[in-house]
């Protein structure tokens, strides 16, 4: 895990092209006592993170991102308010890449859309 003790998976379903996560926030994490002070927001760039690494955990390899297309941030992500997120990866695996479409979601709102592309480290 690139950012210890970050959020913890508490759900992770995979079947056949797909994993169904839930993911648990630690809300008292730094890195939301600096993005923002009194208003804490997951930033995007960690959202992305933790996609990689339940990417790397379904297919139990190391992975660097090539690739990201279709981002769209559709709310913003308050750890406080939110702390269990809903990750929804379908993958296809075309020449070498592992293609995957995210969803990120909480309660009933839709966070995060997101296509994606790895490959595996060397």
């Amino acid at each position: 895990m690139l950012i210890e003790g970050l959020y913890s998976i508490i759900d992770f379903n995979q079947e056949d092209s797909s994993v169904h996560a839930s993911v648990k926030l630690n809300k008292d994490h730094e890195v939301f006592k600096g993005h923002f002070p009194g208003n804490p927001i997951l930033p995007g760039v960690c959202t992305i993170q933790i996609i990689k690494e339940l990417t790397e955990k379904a297919f139990e390899k190391e992975l660097f991102l090539s690739v990201v297309s279709n981002v769209k941030f559709m709310a913003i992500i308050n750890p406080e308010n939110n702390e269990t997120l809903q990750f929804k990866l379908d993958f296809s695996e075309v020449e070498n890449q592992i293609k995957v479409k995210n969803t990120v979601s909480f309660d009933e709102t839709l966070a995060l859309k997101l296509n994606a592309s790895f490959k595996q480290m060397s």
